[in-house]
C-alpha cells in the first residue's frame, strides 16, 4: 500500500473511534483503540515506537517516541487537547524527517468533529492522483487541516 492509501485507512478508523468514543478521553486509550480498529483493517501498527536520534558523535538510543506507526510508513501523533498548537505540529513535522517516513497525522480527540482535528503533514511526499483529500487550510510548514473527500470530490477553495 502506498502512504496515502494508508492515509485514507487510518482516517477512515479515526473517524470510527472518534464517534464511537466521542471526546475528552485520555490519549491513550484513544491510542488503545485506534490501534484495534487499524489492525481490524488489516494493517500492521506498532505502538509507543523508539526512536533515535544521532547528532554528530552522539547517538540518543530514544529520542523520542512515536504514538503509532503504521506499516512502517506513516507516523500517527494522538492528542486529546482543546487546540493542538504550532508545537505539536513541528513535533510531527520533526518526527517525519527523523525517521524518514512521508506522511504523517496528528489526530486531535479533543474536537466535538473529528474532522476538524485531523491534521496532514508531509515530508516529501508526491501527490496521489488518484485520491484527494480535500484542504480546508495550509500553512507555510506544510500542514493541511483536512476534510474528507472521496475520489472525484472537488477541493474546497
Amino acid at each position: 500500500m502506498t502512504e496515502n492509501e494508508i492515509g485514507r485507512v487510518i482516517v477512515d478508523a479515526d473517524i470510527a473511534v472518534h464517534r464511537g468514543l466521542g471526546s475528552g478521553l485520555l490519549e491513550s486509550i484513544y491510542e488503545v483503540v485506534l490501534v484495534y480498529e487499524l489492525e481490524q483493517r488489516g494493517l500492521r501498527v506498532e505502538r509507543q515506537v523508539p526512536v533515535s536520534i544521532r547528532y554528530k558523535e552522539m547517538k540518543f538510543d530514544e529520542a523520542f517516541r512515536a504514538d503509532i506507526v503504521v506499516e512502517d510508513k506513516v507516523v500517527v501523533e494522538l492528542k486529546s487537547v482543546e487546540q493542538v498548537s504550532q508545537a505539536h505540529k513541528k513535533q510531527l513535522q520533526t518526527y517525519l524527517r527523523l525517521t524518514g517516513c512521508k506522511l504523517g497525522f496528528l489526530l486531535n480527540f479533543g474536537e466535538a468533529l473529528m474532522k476538524r482535528g485531523i491534521t496532514r503533514a508531509v515530508n516529501g511526499l508526491d501527490d496521489d492522483d488518484t485520491f484527494r483529500l480535500g484542504v480546508l487550510a495550509a500553512d507555510k510548514s506544510g500542514f493541511e487541516k483536512m476534510i474528507i473527500a472521496r475520489k472525484g470530490a472537488k477541493t474546497p477553495s
